[in-house]
């Protein structure tokens, strides 16, 4: 791939743990654009593998002033970075909204495995992506069927070797960078640790014949991470029991006498915060012990397969519910929250009166997605990296980031931000000084229905 665009100037703020974002910046230079990386600790800089990076070693505080300066000195036309609500790049978004400069976020596809997300502007309720179910069934008659083969598999092993190296190398190496505001839910050592346990405990699985014929109809809630932004960030829950306690309340006064709830943890859960301890408790305040189950292994597939419903905050298990054709509820916000394709009246009328997935317009979201904020590859596999760093620096240079037509203005999910009560418009200043950068300080902690 040769391109001659010289004016062209981008800065790459925090990656992911992988050489993903080296060979991607590698690719920009071979195709004559200049590239600039900030490191903001040592994982950063092992990761980067190129010289000429700067470090940033100043407070948060100080980083817009800091980025004003680089963005003036380097020309820089667009800035690159991986999870868009990190403190720093949240920052960077609205200084960069104020100078005129792209920012690109990158992170695990939502149609994964095998995709990337790269969106322009942010994710989530910042997400630019139209959810005008004519607008999306307008980009989807533009585009081309998406290759839905996986081509590009990684281990479990390789993301959580890297994973673990990358946050090991910043906890040991905050001395080098003594004002790094991590803004981790929580520390390297307090989140490995019990994965010890874990390893030795005996896991909670479906009770026997809970699939089989002739089951009592269920619901699934598919539980997400603790620390993910997209709790912090995308949702009003300051702690996920707010959740668990909401579904409950409402099952046991709408649901069918004769169904059942189903929590299933994240594959990834650590097991700190004892989800099962804390359902038990919920489950017995409400009466209804022999109608919650919780589980934290199982085969998402066969369970969607049986599920009469799903209930997320904004897993992107609920586009895989979704494509199985799966009346489905979120309860934050997600790109995928879409009339006509998720129940829109409320977590009690959702259990009797599920809204229906039109299966029409779930072949369109794919498709618009695909086409416009989803790139094929991984981060971890090479041919993936290649194919994925292939089309996102065509897609930069090109500046068709968000094309055709999936850049809506301003984001149309602020307004609409379901469970987010009190959710910044961008027109509101953010200070960086008063810490309320940081997203889970910013949104009510009390969960509406």
């Amino acid at each position: 791939m040769a391109f001659n665009d010289a004016e062209k100037s981008i800065l790459f703020l925090q990656g992911p743990p992988s050489i993903f974002w080296c060979e991607f910046a590698g690719a920009f230079e071979d195709a004559g654009i200049k590239t600039c990386h900030v490191n903001f600790t040592v994982g950063d800089w092992v990761f980067w593998r190129k010289r000429g990076a700067k470090h940033y070693r100043g407070s948060l505080k100080n980083w817009p002033n800091y980025l004003r300066r680089l963005i003036e000195e380097r020309a820089i036309t667009d800035i690159v970075y991986y999870a868009d609500r990190l403190p720093y790049h949240a920052a960077a978004s609205k200084l960069c909204s104020e100078l005129g400069v792209r920012c690109h976020a990158v992170e695990w596809g939502y149609l994964r495995p095998d995709w990337l997300t790269f969106e322009r502007g942010g994710m989530g309720r910042f997400s630019h992506f139209p959810n005008d179910p004519k607008l999306i069934r307008a980009i989807a008659a533009k585009v081309g069927e998406p290759d839905v083969a996986v081509k590009y598999p990684h281990t479990f092993l390789a993301e959580a070797f890297n994973e673990v190296i990358y946050n090991l190398l910043n906890f040991f190496g905050r001395p080098f960078y003594p004002f790094y505001s991590a803004d981790k839910y929580y520390s390297a050592l307090v989140d490995y640790l019990p994965w010890l346990l874990k390893f030795v405990s005996r896991p909670a699985r479906l009770p026997a014949g809970f699939l089989e014929k002739g089951h009592d109809p269920f619901y699934l809630v598919a539980l997400q991470l603790q620390s993910d932004y997209q709790i912090r960030a995308n949702s009003s829950y300051r702690h996920l029991r707010d959740m668990m306690r909401q579904v409950v309340q409402s099952f046991v006064r709408n649901a069918p006498p004769n169904s059942r709830l189903l929590f299933k943890q994240h594959p990834l859960d650590n097991g700190l915060e004892r989800w099962q301890s804390a359902l038990r408790m919920i489950a017995r305040e409400f009466g209804v012990e022999n109608r919650v189950v919780f589980i934290d292994e199982g085969d998402l597939h066969d369970i969607l397969a049986e599920t009469s419903g799903v209930i997320v905050v904004n897993s992107t298990v609920g586009l895989h519910s979704l494509r199985a054709m799966k009346p489905t509820i979120i309860l934050g916000c997600a790109v995928f929250d879409v009339p006509g394709l998720t129940h829109q009246g409320g977590l009690d009328s959702f259990w009797t009166h599920p809204e229906p997935v039109d299966a029409t317009l779930m072949a369109d979201l794919v498709k618009a997605m695909a086409a416009t904020i989803q790139v094929k590859g991984d981060f971890f596999n090479p041919e993936g990296r290649k194919a994925a760093i292939s089309a996102m620096v065509a897609r930069i240079v090109e500046e068709k980031v968000n094309m055709p037509d999936a850049f809506v203005e301003p984001p149309p999910r602020l307004g609409l931000a379901k469970g987010i009560p009190y959710a910044l418009s961008l027109q509101q200043e953010v200070h960086v000084d008063d810490e309320s950068l940081a997203p889970e300080l910013v949104y009510s902690k009390t969960p509406t229905a």
